[in-house]
């Protein structure tokens, strides 16, 4: 299959697959002639790609024409999807052209819709490298499980759901840690078996943390350990604002849901639409999350937010407007 279209938010799996074509299709000694990388931002790069990958290669192995953040699949220009498609038949079976990119494909397009017929017909391969949402713990773990695959690795049971908890949806650091536990079994006192939940323990350190699990935490009325969670978040660099636009987002998605559950509705596509929320399967784990709640308790939530979003328009210290806003509304029943 001389065309490959990667596509995908998990950029460390798709350059994982990357490197690994290139590792299988192109031999080393002939790298410097048989192996480009380009950059489809720049017009004038796409088109070198299609010129060269109709180029047979010299010497051994086959020639691997690498396209980033491809054009086309996404907005491409008229001029240059002619050019594609009067291309494809064209490419030589010992010629690769790599096409990647971090969003999905465009269905709409010509160009999406001449390699699709391509892949159906088995002349071209699609993989798709997506991140889980940071809602999605079932997802993480799956992403867990899929990268100790990609890297040879054997988990014993309990060891993905650790590593999850610790790493949450960070692909990158998730490749790094395993390899380092891959390592620390191989050492002196390791038993070169399956990755163990207690190395995760010992090596893989904290847990991962997200504005929605501070949103969690209200939710079950834990000003505490929603506080802590929110200082972590601070710790690392995320802007205060942006903590509040996330839980305000999370806690008014919430209120819909109630909202709408209420009045009967069952269309969880419905649902979502009204919620603004874009992937209507997790409506399913929201309603789950409020089950048994009231709306009021959400109006609650959102009008601690609004007193702390205040206090942070003016100039208070994130860390006092968030223990102010959480503290002083549990402190008076709010």
């Amino acid at each position: 299959m001389p065309i490959h279209l990667l596509w995908g938010d998990d950029e460390a799996a798709r350059g994982r697959r990357v490197e690994a074509l290139i590792a299988e299709l192109v031999d080393p000694a002939w790298a410097a002639i048989n192996l480009s990388r380009l950059d489809g931002q720049d017009a004038a790069q796409a088109a070198r790609a299609l010129e060269e990958a109709r180029t047979p290669p010299f010497g051994g192995g086959a020639r691997l024409v690498l396209l980033q953040r491809s054009p086309f699949c996404n907005q491409c220009p008229a001029e240059l999807a002619e050019s594609f498609e009067a291309t494809l038949p064209l490419i030589p079976p010992s010629c690769h052209l790599l096409l990647v990119h971090a969003a999905k494909p465009d269905g709409r397009l010509r160009t999406t819709k001449a390699l699709q017929k391509l892949v159906k017909a088995g002349e071209a391969e699609e993989q798709a490298f997506q991140l889980p949402a940071i809602w999605d713990g079932a997802g993480q773990v799956e992403l867990v499980h899929r990268t100790a695959r990609e890297l040879g690795l054997q988990l014993e049971p309990g060891a993905a759901e650790a590593l999850s908890e610790a790493i949450g949806n960070d692909s990158a650091r998730l490749a790094s840690e395993l390899e380092k536990l891959q390592l620390f079994g191989r050492g002196p006192g390791g038993t070169g078996g399956p990755i163990s939940v207690a190395a995760v323990q010992a090596l893989v350190g904290g847990h991962s943390t997200s504005a929605l699990a501070v949103g969690d935490a209200l939710l079950e009325g834990e000003p505490v350990t929603a506080i802590a969670l929110v200082e972590s978040l601070l710790e690392q660099g995320e802007p205060a604002l942006r903590i509040v636009a996330s839980l305000t987002s999370q806690i008014r998605g919430w209120l819909w849901v109630a909202l709408l559950d209420q009045r009967g509705e069952q269309d969880v596509a419905v649902i979502a639409k009204a919620a603004g929320i874009g992937n209507p399967k997790r409506i399913y784990v929201m309603r789950k999350q409020i089950r048994g709640r009231p709306a009021g308790r959400f109006l609650t939530l959102l009008s601690q937010l609004l007193d702390v979003e205040a206090a942070l328009k003016r100039g208070a210290d994130p860390g006092d407007a968030f223990r102010d806003g959480f503290l002083f509304a549990a402190a008076h029943g709010r």
